[in-house]
């Protein structure tokens, strides 16, 4: 059972959807290993739009099962809207393509309580988050006081521990945010009403077996990016759990498998949404420009995406992390026009050069970039398929970037559609369709 990794390299948004969507032409099985509806990943395939937030984007093809793991948490009334939303768009998600650990622990309506509450109190020091209960349903779940999909099963249980944890909760929300208490019978009821449709998806015991037993391609899908993560992004402006490739296993609890391709997913720039430290951000012209160009609106939030230039000294540091072994480049389409583009090469920090990512967020907001700046092209690229098509100087740029990262790129995105892609191993040896590929590397 080989495994092929794809995740964020930067803060997120880098396109993940419609890269996973391409590769899983070759997979039997998709794996969402770590987070929660906080992420939302955007498809788009002939005139339809797919906003995919729990549900792994492998969903859209046919014969591919869908798994979110152990490392996830899961709001049941957003998963339900998703399934219904699909539905309506003629893909129909039910136990034959969607399986969910029993593990994988429960969003309740405390934590989206508490997630509202604290940003709202929290003054000039927000980080930005959704709201939707991300963060105090891992805390919940690193004190062992959280509820997984498994205890639905138990309905005294689950209601026994719904009083336990709402002893505290309610101590909160009635003398430190003036809120009125939450009633446990009341959310038990609510819980009950999703109950059979989440148990109908649950994981039996023979399911990973039976994965592990199969010679398909497992696609272990990440959320977010890595310099979000919890421990090595741009703490404490980052989500609440592990988005580096290394947590795949342990997020999904599929392990000791060879991995064949780990990819690092790199938007042609950079964009961030929410509060914290982005030092090649563009206030001007040209940042507006990628916002507008770049539909930098976020799928999950609404929110407009700050936008600014590529930044090889963050991604130096996430490749280190991450140990990746090719890039896909997104967005290239978006910087079509521009007369030239900027890459942030080093930084000065109090007056001093570095090419190394600080550690301290107090550090990062102090940096000043260096830029290398290069020849743009005029030429429209959307939807160009073979690298021969590209502008010399859109190659020449994304050979930079290559060589500047040791890192070969695998596939570039000239357009948000499945087939506006260009997929191949190296200049040298190009090949059309990265997932044959594999598969051809894998047997």
């Amino acid at each position: 059972m080989p495994l092929m990794l794809v995740s964020g390299a930067q803060w997120g948004d880098e396109g993940k959807g419609k890269i996973v969507d391409l590769l899983t032409e070759s997979a039997s099985l998709v794996v969402r290993f770590q987070g929660g509806n906080n992420a939302g990943h955007t498809i788009v395939i002939g005139d339809k739009i797919y906003d995919l937030h729990a549900i792994p984007s492998g969903v859209l093809r046919d014969g591919v099962t869908c798994f979110i793991g152990n490392g996830v948490v899961l709001d049941p009334v957003q998963l339900i809207t998703e399934i219904d939303a699909l539905k309506q768009k003629g893909i129909i998600v039910d136990s034959n393509n969607l399986v969910i650990s029993p593990k994988a622990h429960l969003i309740m309506p405390w934590h989206k309580l508490l997630d509202m509450s604290r940003e709202k109190n929290a003054g000039k020091g927000k980080i930005g988050t959704t709201g939707k209960g991300i963060g105090p349903a891992y805390e919940d779940k690193s004190a062992r006081t959280g509820l997984r999909v498994g205890d639905l099963r138990h309905k005294d249980i689950f209601l026994n521990k719904i009083k336990i944890v709402l002893q505290e909760k309610n101590t909160l929300f009635k003398h430190l945010y003036n809120l009125p208490e939450l009633n446990a019978q009341d959310i038990f009821d609510e819980y009950m009403r999703y109950a059979d449709g989440l148990l109908s998806l649950v994981a039996d015991a023979s399911f990973d077996a039976e994965a592990i037993a199969q010679k398909e391609i497992v696609l272990m899908e990440g959320a977010q990016g890595a310099l979000l993560d919890i421990d090595h992004g741009t703490y404490p402006f980052v989500t609440s759990s592990n988005t580096v490739a290394a947590y795949a296993s342990v997020g999904s609890g599929i392990g000791h498998a060879p991995v064949i391709e780990n990819i690092a997913l790199v938007k042609a720039y950079t964009t961030r949404v929410g509060n914290g430290p982005f030092p090649t951000v563009d206030t001007g012209e040209d940042g507006k420009r990628l916002q507008k160009n770049g539909h930098e609106i976020g799928t999950t939030t609404g929110r407009a995406r700050d936008c600014g230039w590529l930044d090889l000294v963050a991604l130096k540091y996430v490749i280190s992390l991450n140990n990746y072994t090719s890039l896909a480049i997104t967005k290239l389409d978006v910087l079509s026009g521009f007369e030239s583009i900027k890459v942030a090469t080093a930084y000065t920090l109090d007056e001093s050069e570095t090419d190394k990512f600080p550690s301290d967020v107090s550090e990062l907001e102090k940096v000043i970039p260096i830029y290398t700046t290069l020849a743009g092209w005029s030429e429209d690229i959307r939807g160009i398929t073979e690298w021969n098509q590209l502008p010399e100087n859109a190659q020449k740029y994304l050979l930079f970037i290559q060589k500047s990262l040791g890192v070969p790129i695998s596939i570039i995105s000239t357009g948000p559609e499945r087939n506006e892609t260009i997929s191949f191993v190296s200049q040298e040896s190009s090949v059309k369709n990265l997932a044959d590929f594999l598969k051809a590397q894998h047997n």
